[in-house]
């Protein structure tokens, strides 16, 4: 006899490239400034002015070399030790410099962090299209019952239904609802399925709970009697999940 949900295998290779994170480009600029503002963190005004004298000597020993000519790390320091010591002649006798007050530098860390979320973004939508590409390949080869879900294909199911043109995808939702009931991929983490409860629609959720009593208490149907599961999901998800609620009361 036929159980509901025969044990899947992942696909052994990846039919879509991974998406690499690119790297942050180096910027011997910034890494002046943040090298200075460490340096002059607790400083007073006499303490940066000195320093200050030390950036200019050192500028003016490096204005001697041709081979220097390009750095942009030493007049970076120089610029920021000047606008450090012009900032504490502007405060009161006595204050010592601390970044997390420096308004400049919390605009540039607000600019930075803002940046990071949106590259952030970019890898995002570019997994999800990726796993989309390789999802729709393993539709067409008809291998998509072999594959176990992944974190993070709930919105992959989502890209697919987008470049559907809004119509569900009724093949990607009913894998996803088997793979829930049976507690398959990233599913078989308890904190994946209750995850899932806002991520998925109410028609997969229903169908998933629906699958789950129904194997219950007909442990040999086979998957395809169960077919009508996802038509009542899909028609009435509210009724298939009160109906998946009863039939969980009727247990051994």
């Amino acid at each position: 006899m036929t159980t509901p949900w025969p044990p899947r295998r992942t696909a052994r290779r990846s039919l879509a490239p991974r998406v690499a994170a690119p790297r942050e480009p180096v910027d011997p600029a910034r890494i002046g400034r943040r090298v200075v503002r460490r340096r002059a963190k607790g400083m007073d005004a006499g303490a940066v002015a000195a320093a200050l004298e030390d950036a200019r000597f050192d500028a003016r020993q490096d204005s001697r070399h041709e081979d220097l000519a390009d750095d942009v790390r030493g007049p970076a320091e120089l610029a920021e030790w000047e606008r450090i010591a012009q900032l504490l002649a502007a405060a009161a006798p006595g204050t010592v410099y601390d970044p997390d007050a420096d308004d400049v530098v919390q605009v540039e860390l607000a600019a930075a962090a803002a940046a990071a979320a949106r590259e952030a973004e970019h890898r995002e939508a570019a997994r999800v299209a990726a796993r989309a590409d390789e999802l729709q390949a393993l539709r067409e080869l008809g291998a998509l019952e072999q594959t176990e879900p992944r974190d993070g294909d709930e919105a992959v199911r989502d890209e697919l239904t987008r470049r559907a043109g809004g119509y569900v995808q009724a093949d990607v939702d009913a894998w996803l609802a088997h793979a829930l009931a049976a507690h398959l991929g990233h599913y078989r983490d308890p904190a994946a399925r209750e995850a899932a409860a806002g991520l998925l629609t109410p028609p997969v959720l229903a169908h998933a709970a629906l699958l789950a009593e129904l194997a219950r208490l007909v442990p040999g149907a086979d998957v395809d009697q169960l077919a009508f599961a996802a038509r009542l999901a899909t028609a009435e998800p509210e009724a298939a999940g009160d109906l998946a609620v009863f039939l969980a009361r009727v247990r051994p």
